[in-house]
């Protein structure tokens, strides 16, 4: 009888050293979703902030000013619910105006011009690496929460569930190319 309880507490205790372990592995990439979200929230406000600088900085041609500046200033007012759509919006317009290595040439022969386009490639390549970074943690998260034992203990707690964030990030060709 002694030895039937002893075995059961250290069962026990095994599986509550599981538990928590398991719950605690869930809360750092619950963590790790929060930062990389931060992450990616400062590069795409960063694209947006240096697509704008340029729009209004006079370099570019009037019809193509107005574009990158309306797709950039609704990507950094967009609600979270429209976050997506507004900066796939923004990576359409930045292909639409620097998807010939001819207009970036323009921008470089400009006083100042060297400097933003190589702000600007720096900003577009950075945005989808930050992406790629959230969304792995989405992943990890949610095969982890998928797990039986997490649902059934309900190890997630009341954290909601990890959503990725998808949108079109394809720099513009002439951008992407470009060293910094």
């Amino acid at each position: 009888m002694t030895e039937t309880l002893i075995w059961t507490v250290v069962a026990l205790i095994l599986v509550g050293v599981y538990l928590s372990w398991t719950a605690g592995r869930l809360d750092r990439l619950h963590t790790r979703i929060d930062a990389a979200r931060a992450a990616l929230d400062a590069q795409l406000l960063r694209r947006a902030s240096v697509a704008q600088e340029l729009a209004t900085s006079g370099v570019l041609d009037p019809a193509a000013s107005i574009v990158l500046y309306e797709a950039a200033h609704a990507a950094r007012q967009a609600e979270e619910d429209h976050r997506e759509v507004a900066e796939s919006e923004l990576s359409q317009a930045l292909r639409a105006v620097f998807g010939e290595p001819e207009q970036v040439e323009i921008l470089r022969q400009a006083p100042g011009g060297e400097e933003a386009a190589g702000e600007l490639a720096a900003a577009v390549r950075r945005v989808p690496m930050a992406r790629r970074f959230h969304n792995d943690a989405v992943r990890a998260a949610r095969a982890l929460r998928r797990h039986r034992t997490v649902r059934w203990f309900r190890l997630a707690g009341h954290a909601p569930f990890p959503l990725a964030f998808e949108m079109d990030d394809e720099p513009p060709v002439a951008l992407a190319d470009r060293p910094t």
